[in-house]
């Protein structure tokens, strides 16, 4: 398995928003950098694509294929 590179950067935040984070790190025995991370990506999917992010998609999918007679009967 290998690993990615990382770059050391300094920054600031809020301390509240921090400790938000480290305490939702610890209760999902995660690494505070992988939460990081993950919130760092999720925030520059949303800022570089305008299209709807594939998990909205797909649950999307998934309702029109279990409610789509209803959907039809609400459209009437």
């Amino acid at each position: 398995m290998t690993t990615a590179a990382r770059e050391k950067f300094s920054s600031q935040a809020d301390p509240e928003l921090l400790a938000a984070m480290r305490e939702m790190a610890q209760s999902q025995g995660r690494h505070f950098q992988a939460l990081l991370d993950e919130a760092l990506r999720d925030y520059m999917d949303r800022m570089q694509t305008q299209r709807p992010r594939k998990h909205a998609m797909a649950a999307f999918a998934a309702s029109v294929s279990e409610f789509d007679s209803l959907y039809r009967n609400l459209a009437k």
